[in-house]
C-alpha cells in the first residue's frame, strides 16, 4: 500500500463528497470542495468513482495513474455520472436510488516475468487490480470486480485483456503489459446510506 493511510473518516468524506458533487452538476451548480478537504486529500493518487442501482452498475470512471485526489473525486464523480460511454447519464431523478462507491488506488507497478505463463501466480484475486497495455490498447479492472464474479486469476487476466478490446489471451504474449495496484474501497451500504471500508 501507499505511504499515506486512508482512514474510515477520510472514506466517509469522499463518498458523501462525490454524492454532493454529481448531485450539485446535475442541478447545474459548481459544487467547491472545502479548503479543508482539499488540503486532506492533496496528495496524489489513482481514483476511481462508481455508481450502482440496485446491485448493478451505472457509471464506473476514474483515473488510474496518480494526481491531486482531490481534484481527481471531483472529475471522477461528474464524469461517472456522465460520461461512462456504457449508459446514458445519469439524471437527478435517480439520485435517490444509487449507491456511490470510491476507491482509491496504489501507483500501478508492472508485473514483470520472462514467462508469462507464470502471471496468474504472480497475482491474487481479493487483492490486485490490474490494467493491461499493448500498443494503443488498453484496460483496467478494480480489485472488487473478480471478487465479486468469483473468477480465478487466469479469468482475471483474461476479462482484463478483454476490456481492453483484445483477445482474452493476451496476458500470454510477451509485448503485453501488465500491472497490478491495490485499491481502497468505500461504499454507501444504501443511497445516501451509511458508509463502509469494503474487505474482499
Amino acid at each position: 500500500m501507499p505511504d499515506y493511510s486512508i482512514t474510515d473518516e477520510d472514506g466517509i468524506i469522499l463518498v458523501r463528497s462525490a454524492r454532493k458533487i454529481v448531485t450539485k452538476f446535475l442541478k447545474g451548480e459548481k459544487y467547491q470542495l472545502d479548503e479543508p478537504t482539499k488540503k486532506r486529500f492533496s496528495f496524489d493518487s489513482g481514483i476511481f468513482v462508481t455508481l450502482n442501482v440496485s446491485g448493478e452498475l451505472r457509471g464506473c470512471i476514474g483515473f488510474p495513474l496518480p494526481r491531486r485526489l482531490s481534484d481527481a473525486l471531483v472529475d471522477a464523480a461528474i464524469a461517472a455520472a456522465t460520461e461512462d460511454p456504457r449508459f446514458l447519464p445519469v439524471s437527478a431523478d435517480e439520485l435517490d436510488g444509487i449507491t456511490f462507491e470510491v476507491t482509491v488506488l496504489t501507483p500501478p507497478s508492472q508485473i514483470r516475468t520472462d514467462d508469462p505463463a507464470l502471471l496468474p501466480g504472480m497475482i491474487k484475486v481479493g487483492r490486485d487490480g490490474l490494467m493491461v497495455k499493448q500498443g494503443a490498447h488498453s484496460g483496467l479492472l478494480l480489485p472488487q470486480v473478480p471478487a465479486e464474479y468469483g473468477w480465478s486469476e487466469k479469468e482475471f487476466l483474461d476479462n482484463t485483456c478483454h476490456k481492453a478490446g483484445l483477445p482474452r489471451d493476451c496476458w500470454k504474449e510477451k509485448r503485453t503489459q501488465v500491472f497490478s495496484f491495490e485499491g481502497i474501497i468505500f461504499r454507501e451500504e444504501t443511497p445516501n446510506g451509511e458508509i463502509s471500508r469494503q474487505t474482499l
